[in-house]
């Protein structure tokens, strides 16, 4: 079954005024409040000044006239395609599309033997690579986890480098600064063949938190993300406003808030170089009044993540959004009804590149190989959902009903056989289907026991090889891989 590309957009949140109203209060916002910002932007805040925004240096504010945003935002691509290496898994991102995959910035995972969290590795994000290229499901990689056993120096490179040698799906990822980001297309550009190759189709794209949440430039990432514009390389504006907290306890007002912020972001690469690929980055949360932790797995976070959609498209740019997020521990029931609840809200509301929607648990704090596979199966379902019901004479089957007639049996019809394969989602392994006595007598496994073994399967084999013996000499020469 096909389950990448396929048209979303059979759930709008919004209301077509609701969106128009939604882009109005954010353009107040910028025209009234503004920005602030930290010390090392001149160069960009003297490029806002030459555009038209208004810098107050004294109290630290930039504001923007509604014609500025407007017309950079209709400079930023309304298509952008993100590569694969190998041809078959490139990323058309543009209408209702809709692509789903990891995301996350992990700092522990369950461990696969002992079932216990523990600090992330180089050889899981590498292991994690592996998995997902296996699991058709899961569209792209985008980096879920920070490494805790390799050093600051060394980070970006490492992290990348692992990355691409575990899959040949598109891979995303953060970078700490401006000089990494450079040894990256350096070495992406060994592995593509040559920089020209890399520019014609970059398998890689940067996530940038330029804004830090309510309406802050974060320094160092809004030079990452120009400096990206500046090289074609694809990047997501990622703001992650989170409702009560970050942003007002409303998710009207979160929408606002998180919508002025990206119209920034679009804006300030559109300056840099116009026409640089660019995603809307919007991933709206809520926070637990209660204990003002982040609360990843609330059904209002799939609503509100199907309504970035709208307001991307309102202004005709792909979005970045989230879905698949939990605050479970571990994989278990409330992990599976929060994941399969919010992916196939932001799934139906269209959304191009959703990410978080595999792995994650702990409210991103955590990721487990097994919960890949048990996602990997979520994802597939959604897709199932946007592909619909096919309806034409064939699938209608009237001379299959005439031939059966009434009282018949279809069970050996050549109709049957014929689409027994293809009509319903089979899925991966993971949802058992047998009757009571079967699952007895294999064990009594539950579906964490059942996706752990398939998750072991997958990693112990023969790792593909995705780039030659020479390229990856040619790599370890030139950088310090750990790997």
């Amino acid at each position: 079954m096909q389950s990448s590309g396929l048209s979303g957009g059979q759930y709008r949140p919004l209301s077509d005024e609701q969106v128009l109203m939604i882009h109005e209060a954010a353009l107040l916002i910028l025209e009234r409040t503004g920005f602030t910002y930290d010390t090392g932007l001149d160069s960009t805040l003297q490029m806002l000044e030459k555009a038209g925004a208004k810098v107050d240096r004294e109290q630290s504010r930039i504001t923007f006239p509604r014609k500025l945003i407007m017309e950079q935002a209709s400079r930023a691509p309304e298509r952008v395609v993100l590569y694969s290496r190998d041809g078959k898994h490139d990323l058309d991102l543009t209408e209702d599309r809709v692509y789903m995959g990891t995301g996350g910035a992990a700092v522990k995972i369950l461990d696969l033997e002992s079932g216990q969290a523990r600090a992330t590795k180089l050889k899981d994000l590498y292991q994690l690579g592996c998995l997902v290229d296996q699991l058709d499901n899961i569209h792209f990689f985008l980096r879920p986890c920070i490494p805790q056993d390799i050093p600051k120096a060394n980070y970006d490179i490492n992290v990348f480098y692992a990355c691409f040698k575990a899959t040949s799906k598109h891979v995303m990822g953060g970078v700490n600064d401006v000089e990494s980001f450079r040894k990256i297309i350096e070495m992406a550009s060994l592995v593509a063949g040559d920089e020209n190759k890399l520019k014609e189709k970059p398998f890689f794209s940067i996530i940038t938190s330029f804004a830090i949440s309510p309406l802050k430039l974060s320094t160092k990432s809004t030079l990452i993300m120009q400096e990206a514009c500046r090289n074609n390389i694809p990047v997501a504006l990622s703001s992650a406003p989170a409702a009560g907290s970050t942003s007002p306890m409303t998710m009207a007002g979160t929408l606002a808030l998180l919508h002025a912020e990206e119209l920034v972001g679009i804006a300030i690469g559109q300056l840099t170089n116009p026409g640089a690929p660019q995603l809307y980055g919007g991933i709206p949360g809520v926070a637990d009044m209660r204990s003002m932790d982040y609360t990843g797995g609330a059904v209002e976070c799939g609503m509100m993540n199907a309504a970035i959609h709208q307001l991307a498209q309102y202004i005709k740019v792909p979005n970045y959004n989230s879905s698949g997020l939990s605050d479970s521990k571990l994989p278990d029931a409330q992990a599976g009804w929060e994941k399969a609840m919010t992916s196939l809200l932001a799934s139906m509301g269209g959304s191009n590149y959703i990410h978080h929607a595999a792995g994650m648990l702990e409210s991103m704090l955590t990721v487990a190989y097994e919960q890949y596979v048990i996602d990997d199966e979520i994802i597939g379902m959604c897709c199932k959902v946007l592909k619909g019901i096919e309806v034409d004479p064939e699938h209608l089957a009237l001379d299959a009903i005439e031939e059966v007639g009434p009282g018949g049996n279809f069970m050996m019809s050549p109709h049957t056989l014929t689409h027994m394969r293809t009509e319903f989602f089979s899925g991966n392994g993971i949802s058992d289907r047998k009757n009571r006595d079967r699952w007895e007598e294999d064990g009594s496994k539950d579906s964490r026991i059942r996706a752990r073994e398939i998750a072991e399967k997958m990693i112990s084999g023969e790792p593909a090889k995705h780039f030659p013996e020479d390229v990856d000499k040619a790599i370890r020469e030139k950088y310090e891989i750990l790997l």
